[in-house]
């Protein structure tokens, strides 16, 4: 069972059991994102809530192994290799309701953006351990020097848009 946001929120230490219960009282009146609510009734970092984000989607999302997994081409150009490493994701699988895509928690916030607003087709999201990560990217998108270096770069820049 997936912890609540608020729970997320106070285990970090951003938000007391009180805050977070006041957060709750708010949304019953107030019908808004929980985390939309505790950034200006409390000044919690919005950083801080999209990071509690997706760890809480992390405990729900299946797990994949994107070394495990052979792409298609067509599949494949959905994005550049830059875009890949970029953005940290891997197109795995095309369904009918849109593209499956694998990225781990660290890279899941600056995945989400970019699908939002550069693929034509809706996207879920599927999670691995970053350094698998990390393993699949340089097997499905290679990209000359391209690393874990670059990654952890990537990662602790402010969001990409």
């Amino acid at each position: 069972m997936a912890l609540r946001l608020g729970d997320l929120l106070v285990q970090y230490g951003v938000l007391t059991p009180d805050q977070c219960e006041l957060v709750v009282k708010e949304q019953q009146t107030n019908p808004r994102p929980f985390g939309m609510l505790a950034e200006e009734l409390f000044g919690v970092d919005p950083g801080v809530i999209e990071h509690a984000w997706a760890a809480q989607f992390a405990m729900i999302s299946p797990r994949l192994d994107p070394c495990t997994i052979e792409l298609d081409e067509e599949l494949q150009s959905v994005i550049t290799n830059r875009q890949a490493w970029q953005f940290g994701f891997i197109p795995v699988e095309r369904l009918h309701d849109g593209i499956v895509c694998v990225t781990s928690v660290e890279c899941l916030a600056r995945a989400l953006r970019f699908v939002g607003w550069r693929l034509d087709e809706p996207c879920s999201f599927v999670i691995c351990e970053h350094h698998l990560l990390e393993v699949g990217l340089s097997m499905h998108y290679p990209m000359e020097g391209a690393d874990s270096g670059m990654m952890d770069r990537l990662i602790s820049r402010s969001p990409a848009a």
